[in-house]
């Protein structure tokens, strides 16, 4: 890696650190120059003004996003013809991926952004919103391969399925932050897994829950 493409890398990651921890608007470009020790005219070399570096942090953390999910996603299937348990699985590897991260889930740039969208411009607003239109293409065409083959035991709109893949995602980082507990996010994404079997498989192939670990008080349902 050249200097000048070390030095653009090195910013981006002070960057997308403080904006994860400080959001956009609390990090200031002045405290970047000088974590980073290059000067000023050595900063908007790389990046002309906050705009584009918000450019810049977003259109990385998008490919590394869609990267971890293709690797998760085509291992599972890789290993399991069937498309429910190739995404049941994918769950599971991601649910691990996450549960191995030391400090949880240092937050979404995707989320920092719909949070403070007035800081942006329109480009940024619409990289934003085609980030999450294709996560909902993505989730979107694994379900529809499992729709073809099970039948849903409830009326469920598949995109709406989809879009829950990435709310459980975005809603458990939120939680694991709020409450501290690094595992609420992979928590999550276990639960939301389980809400998945529910909807395709027969009663008759559901494990059955252990006494007391689904109902108040541990009865059984009349």
């Amino acid at each position: 890696m050249r200097k000048g493409e070390e030095t653009r890398t090195r910013i981006l990651d002070v960057a997308e650190a403080a904006v994860l921890q400080k959001g956009f608007g609390g990090t200031s470009i002045e405290e970047l120059i000088a974590e980073t020790g290059i000067t000023k005219s050595g900063f908007f070399y790389h990046f002309r003004d906050k705009n584009e570096l918000a450019k810049a942090l977003l259109n990385r953390y998008i490919e590394n996003d869609e990267r971890i999910y293709d690797e998760i996603f085509s291992r599972a299937r890789d290993l399991v013809d069937d498309p429910l348990q190739s995404f049941l699985l994918g769950l599971k590897l991601l649910s691990e991926l996450l549960s191995d991260l030391p400090n949880g889930h240092p937050g979404c740039l995707v989320a920092g952004i719909c949070y403070y969208e007035r800081l942006f411009d329109r480009e940024i607003q619409e990289i934003n919103r085609n980030a999450v239109l294709a996560w909902r293409r993505r989730f979107g065409r694994m379900i529809r391969e499992i729709v073809a083959v099970y039948p849903l035991r409830e009326p469920v709109d598949v995109d709406q399925l989809a879009d829950m893949v990435s709310s459980v995602l975005e809603g458990g980082i939120v939680l694991s932050k709020t409450l501290k507990e690094p595992n609420t996010l992979a928590e999550q994404v276990l639960m939301l897994r389980t809400f998945v079997k529910m909807l395709f498989l027969p009663v008759a192939e559901m494990p059955r829950a252990s006494s007391g670990s689904a109902f108040h008080g541990g009865a059984e349902p009349h």
